[in-house]
């Protein structure tokens, strides 16, 4: 795969979601495990985007949840270390969950509450994740060290992707 380039116009940029997408859901079909389907969607687009520092999945912990506690849990990602857990309302992932809306976030210092599992990270996109039943299972986390690395493209393309990846 290649990698886009920072400054790619956005219609490159679309493009080569679309190719990436293409490739990971070829490797999917026919994968029901839901962990592995995140590892791949993890690995793949983190090796497609040179602007993704840290590509991953904080997951619904249901064991927290049926205990009373809404919770992510780190599930499979790539990069350098994740934050364990994460309560609901806590930080970009924590809102992403809390408010069932992808997260766009130009400055992550600027978010209040934020969380800085690594300080390089600059700006940040965070995308929910829902079965087929609509019921909330992670959501997909991108950090970049680039302030506004992200955008309207890369939302709607990610939103696409998961919800394609997970309808299973």
């Amino acid at each position: 795969m290649a990698y886009i380039a920072r400054d790619d116009r956005p219609e490159d940029k679309a493009a080569r979601y679309a190719e990436v997408a293409e490739e990971i859901m070829a490797v999917l079909e026919g994968e029901p495990n839901r962990t592995a389907r995140m590892a791949t969607v993890a690995s793949m687009l983190h090796d497609a985007f040179e602007t993704f520092f840290w590509t991953g999945f904080y997951v619904v912990d249901e064991d927290k949840r049926a205990a009373g506690t809404d919770e992510l849990v780190v599930g499979p990602y790539q990069g350098t270390l994740g934050c364990l857990r994460i309560p609901f309302g806590r930080g970009v992932c924590g809102a992403a969950a809390v408010t069932g809306e992808t997260q766009l976030i130009d400055d992550v210092h600027a978010f209040p509450g934020h969380i800085a599992c690594d300080s390089r990270s600059a700006s940040e996109i965070v995308v929910p994740v829902r079965d087929v039943e609509g019921r909330l299972l992670a959501v997909f986390d991108v950090d970049s060290t680039d302030k506004a690395a992200f955008d309207r493209v890369d939302q709607a393309a990610l939103e696409d992707l998961l919800s394609r990846a997970f309808a299973v």
